[in-house]
């Protein structure tokens, strides 16, 4: 880490302190591996030859190019050096710079692998490794981009029992495990919590735990303590925002006629979740965040600033499925809380109209068909029904027709964009 945090000095110019963080990588390694202390330095030696040459230390440089080339000469041939050290120190650099140097991290790691099959380190950078490759899987549908699937349980398991202090992969364990309805992964969790370290990483992986499980609450505990350690870190508070949105989801659908106390909880839920959601604003990567914000003012009753963040997603540019989901989102927005059908049919129809098959199109044009139903059991032939039955006349033979009950019409969606908001 403190490798790439140097390299990341460097990057903004900041050569000087790019050599102080070289300066803690060393002391790192000498206290972790003293037995393997040469080896391991190699790459921050030639890290340092680097640094030196940008600052026009071109004689310290050469001094750390031939420590590099002793070590290289003593070990393997003065112009390279092959050893599952080197592969790891990679495999762990790749793995914490993004989903597209997956592939190749898993490739480090199981080169190191091939020389020390029973390594503790080794064993939980692949396990690691692989159970993020399985996850972007998942969440890609399984494209061409992701790695081969293996047995990731059996590979965490392993690491587990090579390296038992490693809680890290113990929490990556017990996801896996709680996927599969295993009880045995709550005992795990529980561990962690019991032991520690209380770290950050850590901590939003046992909350992922809990709030996959549906304990809110806990795994809101838990973030807030993560973000006590990085209250900048944006993603923390995106995802603390999404609990107290789900929670808002909840209570709206389990209480139709709210008491006092519970629109004081609902408000209160709210106001929490507008706040994360604006701290993680600043990172506009994320997805969903003006989206979610603008449900939580809509819900709060605030339409001028659910419009707003609307308008703001409308500006981005947008794949076809974030278009649809848009539309979907902004149809049910305006149906439900403006009480503006017009305008949600031509979101509807805009969102349908996309050439691309999903979820979303399909809702939306589930959507349509009950107001055509609606509007014809009302007998309403104004220029607007007309040309929404003429819209869906091709998708006749594409969907079935829903009820004509004009009383149950929308099928107890009167809550809008929550159902389509709880299943993201």
């Amino acid at each position: 880490m403190y490798n790439l945090l140097a390299y990341i000095k460097h990057l903004d110019g900041h050569d000087e302190d790019a050599l102080e963080c070289l300066q803690q990588a060393e002391k790192s390694i000498q206290k972790e591996y003293s037995d393997q202390a040469e080896v391991r330095n190699l790459v921050t030696w030639g890290n340092y030859a680097w640094v030196n040459y940008h600052l026009g230390k071109l004689d310290e440089a050469q001094d750390y190019v031939d420590k590099v080339k002793q070590v290289c000469e003593k070990f393997s041939n003065p112009l390279s050096l092959e050893c599952p050290e080197l592969d790891t120190e990679e495999g762990w650099a790749r793995l914490k710079c993004g989903n597209n140097q997956l592939k190749r991290a898993i490739v480090c790691f199981e080169k190191a692998l091939e020389k020390h099959p029973h390594d503790p380190e080794f064993a939980s950078g692949l396990a690691i490794a692989r159970h993020r490759a399985s996850e972007l899987a998942i969440a890609r549908h399984c494209d061409s981009d992701c790695p081969a699937p293996v047995n990731v349980l059996n590979l965490l398991r392993e690491a587990v029992e090579l390296n038992p202090e490693n809680m890290y992969v113990k929490l990556l364990l017990a996801l896996t495990l709680q996927k599969m309805n295993n009880a045995e992964g709550e005992k795990l969790v529980e561990e962690f919590l019991k032991e520690g370290p209380d770290e950050a990483g850590m901590l939003q992986q046992a909350a992922k735990f809990y709030r996959t499980g549906g304990d809110l609450d806990k795994a809101i505990e838990l973030l807030e303590r993560a973000s006590e350690m990085l209250p900048n870190d944006t993603r923390i508070h995106y995802i603390i925002g999404t609990c107290y949105r789900e929670k808002v989801q909840k209570n709206i659908w389990r209480n139709d006629r709210m008491c006092q106390e519970s629109e004081n909880l609902l408000q209160y839920q709210i106001e929490q979740g507008i706040d994360h959601f604006k701290k993680a604003d600043t990172n506009r990567n994320f997805s969903q965040v003006n989206l979610s914000l603008a449900f939580l003012h809509a819900t709060a009753g605030e339409y001028n600033e659910a419009e707003h963040y609307y308008q703001r997603e409308f500006s981005k540019d947008l794949s076809p499925l974030q278009k649809q989901l848009l539309h979907l989102y902004y149809g049910n927005f305006q149906f439900f809380h403006i009480k503006c059908e017009e305008k949600a049919i031509h979101h509807y129809m805009e969102g349908v109209k996309i050439n691309h098959e999903s979820k979303e199109k399909e809702k939306m044009m589930s959507k349509l068909y009950k107001i055509a139903q609606k509007r014809r059991y009302e007998n309403r032939q104004d220029s607007q029904t007309l040309e929404l039955l003429e819209f869906l006349q091709p998708y006749n033979g594409k969907m079935q027709l829903p009820i004509t009950s004009s009383e149950n019409v929308m099928d107890n969606e009167s809550l809008g964009p929550l159902a389509s908001l709880s299943e993201k």
